[in-house]
Parts: C-alpha cells; structure tokens; sequence
C-alpha cells in the first residue's frame, strides 16, 4: 500500500509508503551519507528523505524533507551538529535528533550537550569508513533507535506506527502498537529500602538528571546501569555529580558500596554488588550481554536480591527493549519495590512498558516526580 506521499530527495521525487518512518543523514562524509543511507533504506520501515553534508544545508531542506528523524554527525563543517540542533527544533519542535559521532572523549563531552538540549539519543560511529560499512552491530543499534524513537513519537501523538516486517532489527525492539491502558498496580511493600537501583536506556542521561536533581540526597547507596558505552559513562558521571547534590562515579571493580554516593555502571561492563569480608563492594564483569545490552540491568538487578532480599528500592526509567523485566519480576517475588517512568514522558516506553503491562510496578509516576516519589517512600512520608 503507497501513499501519495512525495519526498525530494537529491533531486528526484521519491514514493514513501505508508507508515514509514521519514530519516534524513546529515554527515560531512558523502561515503558515510551513502552507506548510511543504503542500509537504512533496507529495513523496510526506514525512508530515507534527504541527505545534507553539514547543518546548513540540512536546515535549508528541513521543510522539503520533512523529517521525522535526522542522525546528525557533530563535527562538520559551515555548521556543526551542536551549532544546527537547536534550529532544527526552531523549524519542526517535534522532530527526533540522534547524535552520530566516533567515540573520543571530547565527542562524548559533545554528545552529552546535545542531550541537554533536546536530542533523543546517540550512537557511537566507528571511526573509518570500513568499519561503517561493515559493522552489524552499529547497523542494528542506528535502525532500532531510528524506528523505536519515530514510533514512540508517533503513538504519543496520535499517529501509527509501521505496520509491515522490519529487517535487522530483534523483535524486541518494534512497537507492536497501542499499550494496555489497564494496567494493573502492585501494593507497595513495607519494609526498608537499603539501596536505590535504577536501570535506563534510551533518553537515560536526561531522565537520571532530573531524578537525582528532584531526589536531593538520601541515606542509602545508589547504583544506576544506563546503556551506554565506555567513554561516555565517565562523562556522565561527571555531569550527574557537576548538576546534583551527589558524588556519582563510573564504578570501579572493588569500590566499597558508601550511603549516599552513585556508582554507574561503566560502558560495556555488567555492575553487580557482592559481599567481601562482611562489606558490600561492586563487582564488574564483561560477561555475555544480556538482551543484547552490556551493562545490563538484569545481572544487577539479580545480585541485589542476592544480598538485599526485599530491601531493594528499584527504578526503571525510559528506554528500548525490555532489558530488567525478567529481574523485576524475582525483585518483586523477593518484596522489594518497584516503579517506573510512564508513557508519556519516556523518549521510548520499552522498558518501563515492559514492567508496568507485567504488573510488577507499585506506582508508575511522570519523570517531575519520580525524585519526590522516591524521597517520600524512602522516608516514610508516604
């Protein structure tokens, strides 16, 4: 089935079929751009509708294209990515950006800003033009970020999602339409919490911002696992310990679990907390990935009911795939707590979706009171 959906794209008229989710490349690279946009076109749910070499060309062609999503690269020159974003969301506030950038420090540091103004996500490019073309799994990463962001978007604004087969991307990651809207809450728990754990992917860094903000301080250890990759986690660190009242750290094998510090979990390493010589210290381990994400929220989340049992407060904040679900379900038998981030304030409800339609959350809170939510159940104010 076709629409009569028209895109220009280098000049030639372009048929979008129905349903599909509109992307422009934006990369100073003309190899990159082509690379790009070939495997992304062949995931049948992806249109590519323009293509600009740098921020200015892109801002000149965003009415043309009309796109639902751009992967904009940082350094280019004319226009960089940071210098166009802003004015992307001045033309169409609700387009989706994802930042597309090789892993340098300085990258990340500039990957981090683009959050704080407005972009979704990121991905890490692999630095040579072979590599692009070559890695699956950066293939993958971009199409499911692509597809779980423009859908997500779409059913919060009252639109449909594709409905046809996508290639590369896991089941996982396609929204299979319209969520339960009857969803069933849990009571919560009684007991003391002893530690604070929360799992986030997907519009993480932001979420985590404005939690631990709101959140203020508390008495007990905090452990987080965003899915990111290395470099980018000591980045966050920085940014969550610069704008918060806590000392948060990318965490180190051995570090001794201190009330009130925020240990993250580093890029492709699984946090887990184990008892030595009486003290609770973090464990890394570069075990298997578990649902295709490494850290993962799962090993985590199993090592507290190891050590906690029920006095595990845990959080699960917007992001793609399920990734904790199947933990939540032995935190909750375990009588620990659980809530999570609701729809509408989640760059991709996956996650905390995945909980909530399980019924395992005793309360399912926007992100602006999460942190307060969090501070009354822990103080007993509620």
């Amino acid at each position: 089935m076709q629409s009569n959906s028209l895109q220009n794209k280098g000049g030639m008229a372009q048929v979008t079929r129905s349903g599909q989710y509109r992307v422009m490349v934006v990369d100073d690279s003309a190899v990159i751009r082509g690379l790009m946009s070939k495997w992304l076109e062949e995931d049948p749910a992806i249109k590519i509708v323009g293509t600009a070499g740098n921020g200015k060309m892109a801002l000149a062609s965003m009415v043309r294209y009309d796109p639902e999503i751009i992967i904009l690269d940082i350094e280019m020159p004319v226009m960089d990515g940071l210098t166009a974003l802003p004015k992307f969301f001045e033309i169409n506030p609700k387009v989706k950006v994802i930042m597309a950038s090789t892993l340098t420090s300085r990258n990340a540091e500039i990957s981090m800003r683009a959050l704080s103004m407005g972009a979704s996500d990121y991905v890490s490019k692999p630095t040579t033009n072979r590599e692009v073309a070559s890695s699956t799994s950066f293939q993958k990463e971009i199409i499911s970020k692509v597809i779980s962001i423009a859908a997500a978007s779409r059913l919060r604004n009252n639109g449909e999602v594709f409905k046809g087969t996508v290639s590369l991307v896991d089941k996982q990651f396609t929204p299979a339409g319209q969520v339960n809207r009857s969803i069933e809450k849990r009571r919560f728990s009684t007991g003391k919490s002893s530690i604070l754990a929360i799992g986030s992917s997907t519009g993480g860094p932001q979420a985590l911002l404005e939690v631990l903000r709101d959140l203020g301080s508390v008495n007990i250890p905090i452990v987080i696992t965003q899915h990111m990759p290395p470099t980018f986690t000591k980045i966050l660190a920085k940014h969550l310990t610069s704008a918060t009242n806590f000392d948060c750290k990318e965490a180190e094998d051995g570090d001794l679990l201190e009330n009130g510090k925020v240990y993250l979990a580093p890029g492709d390493h699984h946090l887990t907390v184990v008892k030595k010589a009486g003290k609770k210290v973090i464990a890394l381990n570069q075990d298997a990935p578990e649902n295709f994400c490494r850290p993962s929220v799962e090993p985590m989340f199993r090592s507290l009911i190891d050590l906690y049992g029920g006095e595990v407060f845990a959080v699960i904040l917007t992001g793609m795939g399920h990734d904790g679900l199947e933990a939540s379900r032995k935190l909750v038998e375990a009588g620990g707590k659980l809530i999570a981030q609701d729809e509408k304030t989640s760059v991709v409800w996956g996650m905390p979706g995945a909980v909530c339609e399980a019924g395992l959350c005793s309360g399912i809170y926007p992100l602006n009171q999460i942190g307060s939510k969090i501070k009354e159940k822990l103080t007993g104010l509620a």
